[in-house]
């Protein structure tokens, strides 16, 4: 699915399930969340943390789904065409970083 369907979709759902967008600082605050519940994952599997027992079954996938999803539902709301805008930042990164990495003696 691209991005511009995965905006219908979530329109969608919006409009047969929930009772109308959240506003868009409720949905910021909500992607705030979002992310802390991703940060802590990662913290606490990949990083130095430990990883404690309530934490073990958290599905590092559905939590960046969320993420997704409250993104999604900014861009629907704010009238953010997120396939067209994904498209351009690719192109530029693309051109502009063509070979920024590969002469990043930190990362050989």
């Amino acid at each position: 699915m691209d991005i511009k369907n995965a905006q219908k979709v979530v329109d969608n759902w919006i409009n047969e399930h929930g009772v109308r967008y959240f506003n868009e600082l409720t949905n910021m605050a909500q992607l705030t969340e979002e992310v802390g519940e991703v940060a802590r994952i990662i913290a606490r599997r990949y990083g130095e943390q430990s990883e404690k027992e309530s934490d073990k079954d958290k599905d590092l996938g559905e939590e960046l789904a969320d993420v997704l999803f409250v993104v999604l539902c900014l861009a629907n709301q704010t009238g953010v065409d997120l396939q067209k805008a994904f498209d351009k930042r690719m192109d530029k990164k693309a051109k502009r970083d063509h070979d920024r990495h590969h002469n990043n003696e930190k990362l050989k």
